[in-house]
C-alpha cells in the first residue's frame, strides 16, 4: 500500500512537472509574432527577414530583453487581409506572443491596424506605408516605423516642383498604397507650382500591369514629366517597354522607391538614367551605425544589404527598446513607452512622435545612374524624417483621438 502510494505522488510529481516545464520555459522568452508578404514580396522581405534575424542575434548576444531571450515567430499572410487578420489571431492566442509586427502591403497593414485595435494588443507595423495607419485609422495600439506615403512624397516634391515642368503623367498600382501617394502628390505639387496639369493617370492592378498599354497611353498624353510609383516585377515592365518605346526620352521621371536596390537591381542594364528617387545607397552611407550594420550584414549572410534589411533590423531594434523603456511586455506599459521613444537605427537615432505613433525615420533622394550596366543611386542627400512630417494640429485633424 506505502508503496502504491509512493508510486502515485511519483507520478503526480512527474506530471506537475511535465505541464509547469513549457510555462517556466515559455516565461524565459519574449516571443514576436510577424506577418508578412513572404511569398508574394520575396525582392523586399528576404533581406526583411534576415535584417530582423540579425537584430535578434545581437540582441540575445548581448543578453536579451528584460533577462530573456527574444524569439520570432513568423507567418506569412498570402498578400491577403483575411489571412494576415487568421494569422494574427493564432499567434496572439495559441503562441502567446507577446507582440506583433510586420506587413509589408498598405492594405493588410490596415487590417492588422484594426485588429490591434479590436484586441487592445501592441502592433508594430514595420513597412506598409500608407497614411491611413497613423492618420485617419490610427489608434493607440499602432505604431509605424518606415516614414509614410505623405513623407517619402514630400521628400521629393521639392525636386520635381524645381523641374518646372506643367503637364505631369501618372502611373500607379491600383490600391491603397499608390491611390494615396498620387493624391499626396497631386496635393503637395499643386500648392508648390499652381499652374501643374496632370494630364494622364494610368492604375494598372498591383502585380498585373499590361505594359505595353501603359506606357503607350502615358506617350499619347504628350507629358512635360512622369510620376511612377510602380515596384518590383511591375516597374521592371514598366522600365523595359518604356525604354523600347521612347517612353523616357527627353522627360524627366519622379519615381518612388525605384532607389531601393531591391527593385533596381533586377533591371541591370536597363536601369535608367536621370531619375529622381528615393531608395537606399548602400554603398556609399558612411556613417558610424551604418557601416557597423553593414559589417555585421554581410558577415553573417555574405551579402549586401537592401532596405529590408535596415526596416527588419530597425523594427526588432525599437521593439527591444521599447520593452527595455516599459520595463515590460505588457500591452499598455508599452503603448506609453513608445510614445517619444528614441532607438539608435542604421540612419541614425528615431524618435516615435507622440502626435501619431510615426516614427521620424528618413530616407535618401537622389538620381539614378546606369553604371557599367547596373543601377546606382547618385547625387543623393539624407532627408530626416521629422522635416516631412506634418504638424500637430495638423494630425488632430487627421487623427481620431485615442
Amino acid at each position: 500500500m506505502t508503496m502504491r502510494r509512493n508510486l502515485m505522488r511519483a507520478t503526480a510529481a512527474a506530471a506537475l512537472a511535465f505541464t509547469l516545464a513549457p510555462v517556466v520555459h515559455a516565461q524565459d522568452v519574449i516571443k514576436i509574432g510577424e506577418i508578412n508578404s513572404y511569398k508574394a514580396q520575396p525582392a523586399f522581405l528576404e533581406p526583411y527577414k534576415k535584417g530582423m534575424e540579425l537584430a535578434v542575434d545581437e540582441i540575445n548576444a548581448s543578453g536579451g530583453v528584460l533577462g530573456k531571450k527574444v524569439q520570432l515567430i513568423i507567418r506569412d499572410d498570402n498578400a491577403n487581409p483575411g489571412d494576415a487578420v487568421r494569422a494574427a489571431e493564432e499567434l496572439v492566442s495559441r503562441e502567446k506572443v507577446d507582440v506583433l509586427t510586420g506587413s509589408f502591403l498598405s492594405h493588410i497593414g490596415l487590417a492588422l491596424t484594426d485588429f490591434a485595435k479590436q484586441k487592445k494588443f501592441f502592433f508594430l507595423a514595420g513597412e506598409p506605408l500608407t497614411d491611413k495607419i497613423v492618420w485617419q485609422n490610427g489608434n493607440r495600439y499602432t505604431y509605424r516605423l518606415r516614414p509614410s506615403t505623405y513623407m517619402q512624397v514630400s521628400m521629393m516634391v521639392p525636386e520635381a516642383a524645381a523641374l518646372k515642368k506643367k503637364r505631369w503623367a501618372l502611373v500607379y498600382p491600383n490600391y491603397e498604397y499608390g491611390q494615396s501617394a498620387v493624391a499626396t502628390f497631386k496635393q503637395l505639387l499643386k500648392a508648390a507650382q499652381p499652374d501643374v496639369e496632370f494630364v494622364a493617370e494610368q492604375a494598372p492592378p498591383l502585380g498585373k500591369v499590361d505594359s505595353g498599354s501603359v506606357v503607350q497611353a502615358l506617350a499619347d498624353a504628350k507629358p512635360d514629366a512622369i510620376f511612377n510609383v510602380l515596384f518590383g516585377a511591375d516597374l521592371s515592365k514598366f522600365v523595359r517597354e518604356g525604354n523600347t518605346r521612347g517612353l523616357f526620352q527627353g522627360r524627366e521621371v519622379v519615381s518612388l522607391l525605384t532607389g531601393e536596390p531591391e527593385y533596381m537591381d533586377p533591371l541591370k542594364d536597363e536601369a535608367p538614367n536621370g531619375w529622381i528617387v528615393t531608395g537606399y545607397p548602400w554603398y556609399g552611407i558612411q556613417t558610424p551605425e551604418h557601416k557597423a550594420f553593414q559589417t555585421a550584414y554581410q558577415a553573417k549572410f555574405n551579402d549586401y544589404p537592401r532596405l529590408g534589411s535596415i526596416v527588419g533590423y530597425s523594427a526588432i531594434k525599437s521593439l527591444a527598446e521599447g520593452m527595455k523603456k516599459a520595463g515590460s511586455t505588457d500591452t499598455e506599459k508599452l503603448v506609453a513607452a513608445f510614445k517619444g521613444l528614441q532607438v539608435p537605427t542604421p540612419f541614425g537615432r528615431i524618435t516615435y512622435r507622440p502626435e501619431d505613433n510615426q516614427s521620424t525615420m528618413g530616407g535618401y533622394v537622389g538620381r539614378t545612374k546606369n553604371e557599367g550596366g547596373k543601377g546606382v543611386m547618385v547625387d543623393y542627400r539624407y532627408v530626416d524624417g521629422s522635416k516631412v512630417q506634418p504638424s500637430n494640429d495638423e494630425v488632430k485633424k487627421m487623427r481620431p483621438a485615442d
